[in-house]
């Protein structure tokens, strides 16, 4: 098994969506995008640590995909095309398989 770092000190993890946050009001650069509680995991799939986070998600993600989540608010922003977006957490792809070669 690879030892991965904690996911609050990486930009970029793998993460399992783990459930949906409903929003009736919400910022403006948000509006229209759907909010994911993930949590992250290592190349097993077992998840890392008991921190939960809320994820941007604007690929169309679901309960119980593993995805990659950026966390980083430049970056974050960047793709959102917001500046003043107050977002630093999202999905950024949706994996279909982990394939590593043992060392």
């Amino acid at each position: 098994m690879r030892k991965i770092k904690k996911p609050e000190l990486q930009k970029m993890f793998l993460a399992k969506v783990k459930g949906n946050l409903v929003s009736t009001q919400k910022n403006e650069y948000l509006k229209g995008h759907k909010l994911l509680i993930v949590q992250a995991i290592d190349f097993d799939g077992n998840f890392i640590g008991s921190s939960e986070y809320i994820a941007l998600d604007l690929i169309d993600a679901g309960i119980g995909d593993t995805v990659i989540v950026a966390r980083e608010g430049d970056a974050v922003q960047q793709i959102l095309g917001h500046g003043n977006a107050p977002v630093n957490t999202m999905i950024i792809a949706i994996v279909d398989d982990v394939d590593l070669a043992e060392k």
